[in-house]
């Protein structure tokens, strides 16, 4: 590790600010009310010492002390282990295989529309669009039978649904009546304290 980096102090996490995948990894250091250094960098301009820590050159990028983490994922899971209360991951090894099994659902089908979204091909855009609609729409009831999803804890499920649901107006996505309870939980993970402040000022203009 470069000496600039390494003499910070505690934490420090580098994000794109409208990013999704770097929202949920702000939401989730947000929802464990921890101090960590976060730091927005453009897209492309990165601090010439993070390029040595980074050689995928991705975000976000956490780097405390000798450890440099560079996927959303493996950090939320660090920043749970290593602070573990609140936890975001249940506790139980059947739950917590089943938490993961829907983090892989959300990722390879939602977020991997997203990139779609915002770098695809017209055609790609619209059948991103409706994947993500319908994906919503169709699991539309699992969203009312617990205050988050199926839980009555916020969880790291909650942190990967949070950012998404926060841009489908920007995307154009309209859900359909049906979807409703949808809404009504995007509304009440909006309403978290831990979410407002994950936001940056870009994100907040999406809405």
């Amino acid at each position: 590790m470069t000496l600039a980096l390494s003499k910070r102090p505690g934490m420090t996490l580098f994000c794109y600010a409208l990013c999704c995948r770097c929202h949920r990894t702000r939401l989730a250091v947000a929802e464990k009310n921890i101090a960590i250094d976060v730091v927005d960098v453009d897209d492309g301009n990165y601090p010439e010492d993070l390029l040595e820590l980074n050689p995928y050159q991705m975000m976000p990028t956490l780097v405390d002390r000798e450890l440099a983490l560079y996927d959303s994922r493996l950090i939320i899971e660090y920043i749970d282990e290593r602070f573990p209360h609140p936890p975001l991951m249940p506790i139980d090894p059947v739950a917590r295989a089943k938490a993961r099994l829907m983090l892989y659902r959300i990722e390879r089908d939602w977020y991997c529309a997203v990139d779609k979204l915002e770098r695809g091909e017209p055609t790609e855009v619209a059948e991103a669009r409706q994947a993500i609609g319908d994906g919503l729409a169709v699991l539309a009831p699992m969203f009312s039978q617990a205050p988050y999803f199926m839980s009555s804890e916020f969880t790291i499920i909650d942190c990967y649904l949070a950012p998404l649901l926060w841009r489908l107006r920007h995307y154009g996505i309209k859900l359909p009546k049906s979807a409703l309870p949808v809404l009504k939980y995007a509304e009440r993970l909006f309403a978290r304290p831990a979410f407002q402040a994950s936001l940056s000022e870009q994100e907040r203009e999406l809405r």
